[in-house]
């Protein structure tokens, strides 16, 4: 399967303005929206993705394998999923330094096309020749 490069980095773009959101307000309930989105994102069903569909109607330039990025937003889960641990076990540390982690990630794709996600998932594959 393959996705629009685009529409990943708008679906990185909102990420990064939710996720900021939650470090400014400490909402864990906006966390817990964030996790369901990546929850869809790994199923290949992201609403953010969706949206960008809905708005932009040109047909994508480049196309790229969706492995990768439904392998970054689990990466994302797990973040996100960790900071709801730390919100509700009332250890801000670990739920801020949680979402900060996931903010980077998305930041860094949003701005400069880098998913940090994706590139672990193609080291993985690499060292581990076995899982495709």
């Amino acid at each position: 399967m393959q996705v629009d490069s685009r529409a990943l980095r708008f679906a990185a773009a909102v990420t990064t303005g939710v996720l900021a959101l939650v470090l400014v307000t400490g909402s864990a309930w906006l966390l817990a929206a964030q996790a369901v989105v990546f929850a869809l994102g790994v199923l290949g069903t992201s609403p953010y993705g969706m949206i960008f569909k809905g708005i932009v109607k040109s047909p994508p330039r480049e196309l790229e394998d969706a492995a990768p990025p439904r392998f970054a937003q689990g990466v994302g889960l797990v973040f996100a999923l960790v900071g709801l641990v730390g919100f509700v076990t009332q250890i801000t540390p670990l739920a801020l330094g949680a979402v900060a982690v996931a903010l980077f990630a998305a930041f860094l794709n949003a701005a400069f096309g880098f998913c940090l996600g994706c590139e672990m998932f193609l080291i993985i594959r690499r060292l581990l020749p076995a899982v495709r």
